[in-house]
């Protein structure tokens, strides 16, 4: 378990992701956070060693807690399958509102993911974890049969990719809302299907 924050660092951390919802990443400098936050530059860096780390530092505020979010879902007394199903639908909303409602924070987190930063790299391990601890729930109680646990895992984490990857929710952006949740949907209760039939 991580080290709680200093409040100094809390400070710098609730300015700087302030000061990128308002400019955006290409007018994000550590100066102008230190500025805001009534300390010098070099006491910024004390807590994060660049701006490139500050940066991906409040991307991860936002990653855990949609995580929490998740493993609520996931540790819930639901059927497996709906608890899935749930698990897929709160994923893929949170990253489409990050979207459309915090367009440069969706920024900077898809930087962080298409350049495998370690918030990026954390985050989907983590996010398969609570994949994993919900289809094995299913395994247990005899709601899902697939023939290979591992094999039924990557088909669901890569049936849900497009709806969920920064860089394919990008490309949809102008997509209508109901065309992309009616695919979606589809798209769940094939899986469903697949988890409950042994098809793989």
């Amino acid at each position: 378990m991580a080290a709680p924050r200093e409040p100094s660092e809390m400070r710098i951390l609730s300015v700087a992701g302030e000061h990128l919802r308002r400019h955006g990443l290409r007018r994000f400098t550590v100066v102008a956070v230190a500025e805001e936050a009534g300390m010098t530059h070099a006491n910024v860096y004390r807590y994060f060693p660049s701006r490139t780390a500050l940066i991906d530092a409040v991307v991860d505020v936002w990653l855990k807690a949609a995580e929490r979010s998740l493993a609520d879902i996931a540790d819930g007394p639901d059927p497996a399958e709906d608890k899935l199903e749930r698990l897929i639908l709160a994923l893929a909303k949170a990253n489409r509102t990050l979207l459309h409602e915090e367009p440069h924070l969706f920024a900077a987190l898809s930087q962080a993911v298409a350049k495998r930063h370690a918030i990026s790299r954390r985050n989907r391990t983590r996010v398969r974890a609570l994949f994993e601890r919900v289809i094995d729930d299913g395994i247990a109680t005899g709601a899902f049969e697939p023939r290979d646990r591992d094999r039924a895992i990557a088909f669901v984490i890569d049936a849900t990719h497009r709806f969920i990857h920064p860089a394919s929710l990008e490309l949809e952006a102008d997509v209508p809302q109901a065309s992309v949740d009616a695919r979606l949907a589809t798209l769940i209760r094939v899986a469903l299907r697949t988890l409950a039939t042994g098809v793989i």
